[in-house]
């Protein structure tokens, strides 16, 4: 695992694909890293110190992790430029369409099989796409995966690792959140992702992970793909 301090002053990150993808280059012009086996890049603990930005390569394909309320969906409003899927915004639109006191719930299957038919039109583009994935449909990862290596790219995830007392304040400040069950499922799947990233194991498919604390998360300010 990359726990080391080479880039903590670097302006970005540049994580290095693990097929036969070419790799991406920071703007200080780093050799790759080995490409062998999967990567993982410890970002926490680093207050100050973290990269400003984390750069793809353009066909690359980005998976944004964590538990509910962690700021997956604050994070990739401010940090990507470019193509993104966001359950949530899609869950916004839905919102903004419905009675208001309709319950979620009876509306949420429309809402999920919407975010991913635009999460499939977004891979029928071919380039860089970051996506939140809400950890518990793992079947999401492989389809993922299997895009990624059907393009020759490779599949990286950032895993927001937050207190699940910061998570539930985060579902209470947005005024809404997932049931006590929902998030007993979301906390154990992710708790489950979270060891076996640390322990340098991401999961199958997946060519590099990024571990990010709140700091490391603020610190960021641009998630790419770099052409």
């Amino acid at each position: 695992m990359d726990r080391t301090t080479a880039y903590a002053a670097a302006p970005g990150l540049a994580v290095p694909p693990q097929t036969a993808a070419p790799a991406a280059r920071s703007r200080a012009r780093r050799a790759p890293l080995p490409v062998s086996a999967p990567v993982v890049h410890d970002l926490r603990g680093r207050p100050g110190r973290g990269p400003a930005a984390l750069l793809f390569a353009r066909r690359d394909l980005v998976v944004v992790t964590g538990l509910p309320g962690g700021g997956k969906s604050t994070l990739m409003r401010r940090t990507v430029p470019g193509a993104r899927v966001d359950s949530q915004d899609t869950r916004d639109r839905w919102e903004r369409r419905v009675p208001r006191l309709l319950p979620y719930a009876l509306y949420r299957p429309l809402v999920r099989l919407s975010h991913y038919a635009g999460l499939r039109r977004a891979l029928a583009g071919g380039e860089g796409v970051v996506v939140h994935d809400c950890g518990t449909q793992t079947w999401v990862r492989r389809w993922l995966a299997r895009e990624a290596r059907r393009r020759g790219a490779a599949l990286h995830l950032i895993l927001l690792d937050v207190p699940t007392g910061e998570a539930l304040a985060g579902q209470r400040r947005r005024g809404r959140g997932v049931s006590r069950y929902a998030f007993a499922r979301h906390r154990a799947a992710t708790g489950r992702l979270l060891a076996a990233v640390a322990a340098g194991k991401p999961p199958a498919g997946c060519g590099s992970a990024v571990l990010l604390d709140r700091a490391a998360a603020r610190a960021l300010q641009r998630i790419a793909f770099v052409r």
